[in-house]
């Protein structure tokens, strides 16, 4: 009787193949049933700030409303625990109150937790809390994250919030896991203050403190960024130019070109992003990516200048970089001062257009009689305006 010779090495490949699979399905199974628990869970709480909301009415807000919840919260939590203080239920009023759609916050609570809603209500500014709900959803923030980036004033530093309120609501609502907009993802100041750059600094300098400190400068960044280059080469008609820093965008899907400036923004940046710009899409641009775009960091902030220059811009973007981290008004004076600029050159271009069509009307008004001409040549007059 021959002894079957057993082979270890298939035996521990079969068994790390089972090992494998038997893992994927536990995993997959405990975050279907983590994401089923939140959203009932989330469901519960919501309903019953609603339900409160609805019956109480206008009462929730006098010392009445607030005898009848000190005494709602006391029996909640002599039967079912801790969960339903005063405090506790005071805050799923909130959620449902500035959550008013059952539906949406049902949706929502597929991806955020009980955790993330108490946070987000904190922001008292809509257009910034949708901000921090949609890039939370997109960039997979924990809670801690989500707190980190309202510390850091990423809302107040993002391109986006210069925006009208309205287009701001139309581009964050446009933001999923899969799709992201540039101006929710780049900033209009960056804080470089790891670098350890101080004083009198060239620009070759700072772009040696930046490499010896990349995965910094990355974070800094924002998620979604691969570093690619430094010093890409362009050689257009004989002439060599060099872009300081080429990375990659996952979510946005494009080249970002970003060329370090020691100073204030001048408009001669804007035409060597451009040649930058469109080389990159003629040659170093792939199929399945959407175009390049171009970031150029200053060193020193001229707000109405880049904000003049930028505001229609959609594949340039200006921002400032700081060697040292301000206090939080400066980015609420610096973001301030861009909203106003911005509106005044809304409300000029609108004025603008108003007067032309008056005065349009105008000299359709004050023409004489037979310079009228019928109605059936009016196709005519058209073409040869």
């Amino acid at each position: 009787m021959t002894e079957k010779i057993i082979d270890t090495k298939a035996i521990e490949q079969v068994s790390d193949n089972l090992f494998q699979g038997v893992a994927e399905i536990i995993d997959d199974a405990r975050q279907r049933v983590v994401v089923y628990v939140n959203k009932h869970a989330n469901m519960m709480f919501w309903q019953i700030g609603h339900f409160i909301n609805e019956d109480l009415g206008y009462k929730q807000y006098s010392s009445y409303g607030d005898k009848i919840l000190a005494t709602l919260s006391q029996r909640l939590t002599a039967r079912y625990g801790k969960g339903y203080t005063y405090s506790a239920v005071t805050r799923m009023m909130k959620v449902a109150r500035l959550y008013p759609e059952e539906e949406i916050f049902a949706t929502l609570s597929q991806t955020l937790t009980w955790s993330h809603f108490l946070e987000l209500v904190t922001i008292e500014d809509g257009t910034k809390r949708l901000f921090y709900q949609q890039m939370g959803i997109a960039e997979h923030w924990s809670v801690r994250q989500l707190r980190d980036k309202q510390d850091a004033m990423t809302y107040e530093r993002s391109l986006i919030a210069v925006k009208p309120e309205d287009e701001i609501v139309r581009t964050l609502e446009k933001i999923s896991p899969t799709h992201m907009e540039p101006d929710a993802v780049l900033r209009n100041s960056y804080v470089l203050d790891f670098l350890g750059l101080s004083g009198y600094y060239t620009e070759e300098e700072l772009e040696d403190a930046i490499a010896r400190q990349l995965e910094e400068f990355i974070l800094e960044l924002g998620q979604g960024f691969a570093f690619l280059e430094r010093q890409k080469r362009f050689t257009i008609d004989g002439t060599d130019y060099k872009l300081d820093l080429l990375f990659y965008h996952r979510k946005l899907k494009c080249l970002v070109a970003i060329d370090l400036k020691l100073g204030k923004f001048k408009p001669q940046y804007k035409g060597q992003m451009e040649l930058y710009l469109k080389y990159m899409q003629k040659y170093d641009m792939q199929p399945d990516e959407n175009p390049p775009i171009g970031l150029l960091l200053c060193s020193e902030g001229n707000t109405e200048h880049i904000e003049l220059m930028m505001l229609n811009e959609d594949r340039i973007k200006v921002a400032q970089y700081l060697t040292c981290l301000p206090d939080k008004q400066w980015f609420v004076d610096k973001l301030n001062r861009s909203i106003l600029i911005a509106k005044e050159y809304k409300n000029q271009n609108e004025d603008g257009r108003r007067q032309d069509v008056a005065h349009a009307n105008t000299d359709v008004r004050t023409l004489p009689n037979k310079q009228i001409e019928p109605h059936h040549h009016s196709r005519h007059h058209r073409k040869g305006q």
